[in-house]
């Protein structure tokens, strides 16, 4: 890995100032995630289209789904279900955004830019950064808007505006370590179109045997484990609960009883993991 990286500004007669270790990563990752930026808000469809998909699900539950499903101790309502879904329509949104991660490496992949950073004196892993870290905030950015949408359908925050800052943290650290997933696929496949359907196609069962839409005890009683321990469900009744937006009681399994803590600890091993082969497969690629 190459860990020097050269500014633009000189130091005394013109030398330019070199940075090393974590300080070449952290300018690097900042050079290369707004490249990315800049190229999000000269193409606005991505965050236009980005937002469309959550917001129907959001209308689509709560309004055709939501007075048909009842929650275990409570009867059917639509108010009673918004108040359990938004938290797993959050979590969706931010996860689903491993599609775009991925798609958008692999067209960088395929159009030689590559070849191109290879030629730069900067670090290899900050390609990869920068990107995620794009991707982080175009995703903060969905679910923002998407928080409004849902308190205009009357989902409501009630144990206080800290532990909601709490659950949109869980939220993004989730979304960032599944980012690093979409990168590993990005690098993986040989097209955008490849990389899409790749980044989605796996992320619908992992969403739905859990937590999100329907209690886990309405499911088969050997698909229940499962989704107990389903890192996405962890986030999910961690952001209820930090939310106040427990409807009914909260399930015996243990990691719904310690769901915060889960859910910190699968999304590091998760960023841990998926990060350390991505930067692997990313120096095999350009080597």
């Amino acid at each position: 890995m190459t860990t020097a990286s050269t500014t633009g500004h000189a130091i005394g007669g013109g030398v330019p100032r070199q940075r090393t270790g974590i300080a070449a990563i952290l300018h690097d990752s900042w050079v290369i995630a707004r490249r990315n930026l800049r190229r999000m808000m000269r193409i606005p469809e991505i965050v236009v289209f980005g937002l469309m998909q959550p917001v129907m699900f959001v209308l689509l539950f709560s309004y055709v789904m939501g007075g048909a499903i009842q929650i275990p101790g409570t009867q059917a309502s639509q108010d009673a279900y918004i108040q359990f879904l938004m938290a797993g329509i959050f979590a969706q949104t931010v996860t689903f955004a491993v599609a775009g991660a991925s798609a958008g490496i692999a067209e960088d992949m395929t159009k030689g830019l590559v070849d191109r950073f290879r030629s730069l004196p900067m670090t290899r892993s900050a390609v990869l950064v920068g990107r995620t870290l794009a991707d982080l905030v175009q995703t903060a950015f969905i679910l923002l808007v998407l928080a409004l949408v849902a308190l205009l359908v009357g989902w409501r925050i009630h144990d206080g505006i800290w532990e909601a800052l709490g659950a949109f943290g869980l939220l993004l650290l989730l979304g960032y370590a599944f980012s690093w997933i979409g990168a590993l696929i990005g690098l993986s496949v040989r097209s955008p179109e490849a990389a899409t359907s790749a980044g989605l196609i796996w992320l619908f069962p992992l969403t739905f045997i859990s937590n999100a839409f329907v209690p886990i005890s309405s499911m088969p009683g050997w698909l229940q484990p499962i989704a107990y321990w389903n890192p996405f469900s962890a986030t999910v009744q961690a952001c209820r609960d930090l939310f106040g937006n427990q409807v009914g009681p909260v399930d015996e399994a243990w990691p719904m009883q310690h769901a915060v803590p889960v859910s910190i600890v699968w999304s590091l091993v998760i960023m841990a993991l998926f990060s350390w082969l991505s930067v692997r497969k990313y120096r095999s690629a350009a080597g």
